[in-house]
């Protein structure tokens, strides 16, 4: 178990670049999926409906086979400059993470801008704003903060779903674990060693969104906690005014 902990450690640099990228991707991409979903225009809404409806529907194992396996099928993509990407293992993945989450993820902002309160809407109206700027001021803040939660959940199965990756030849964690199991026959162990890594990234992940809604979420704190806050951030500020006036 000690030695197989380097090498899947080691992979676990690859894991959080899948992850990385794909969630970056999938979160902008699913921004404008979610306006396009809401949006009165059939020939926004209906398309956007129909991304959301495969890719929610079908597991994402089938959706990484058709990207790697099945660009291949076509002369047209082997001759064209997408086939330099298409090629890559690792870029396939990447790609089919990202169409994956992109689903999820606009789905989870729709429902954020659709709770947005209406008052708050048609107060910022009321001084005059421009729909666009109630957009940027008001409804977007306030979903992502509404989806917030949800959406934790949704990386929390981007860092598990990473792992099939191995599936089409990536070395992450999932497949060097795979390559020890090969040498070793010891499946229990090893994969022991991958499942404690994977929890301490989704822990971690957890940690910081949940320190991100807090830090959004002010309004929902006691007064007495805010104090408490705003002293500590305070005596923090203070010694390090102590610190710079020690060193000059």
């Amino acid at each position: 178990m000690v030695e197989s902990f380097g090498p899947i450690l080691a992979g676990a640099g690859l894991t959080v670049q899948l992850v990385t990228l794909s969630v970056s991707i999938g979160f902008f991409a699913g921004i404008g999926l979610a306006l396009a979903r809401l949006s009165p225009n059939p020939l926004l809404s209906y398309p956007a409906y129909a991304y959301v409806f495969f890719f929610r529907g079908t597991p994402l194992l089938v959706q990484l086979f058709l990207i790697y396996y099945g660009s291949s099928q076509f002369d047209f993509i082997k001759e064209s400059p997408a086939w330099v990407v298409l090629s890559e293992p690792f870029w396939c993945a990447v790609i089919a993470l990202a169409m994956n989450t992109t689903a999820y993820t606009s789905e989870i902002i729709r429902g954020g801008i659709q709770s947005v309160p209406w008052g708050q809407i048609e107060a910022a109206r009321a001084c005059g704003m421009s729909r666009f700027l109630v957009f940027r001021r008001i409804t977007m803040p306030v979903a992502l903060r509404q989806a917030l939660p949800g959406y934790s959940n949704e990386i929390i199965l981007m860092v598990k779903g990473s792992a099939l990756a191995s599936t089409v030849t990536v070395m992450e964690m999932t497949g060097i674990a795979k390559s020890i199991i090969s040498r070793t026959f010891a499946p229990v162990e090893v994969f022991i060693v991958a499942g404690s890594i994977y929890l301490l990234i989704n822990f971690v992940v957890t940690r910081v969104i949940r320190r991100l809604e807090h830090r959004l979420t002010p309004y929902q704190r006691t007064r007495a906690e805010l104090e408490k806050e705003e002293a500590q951030s305070g005596i923090l500020g203070l010694g390090s005014l102590l610190g710079r006036a020690r060193t000059r």
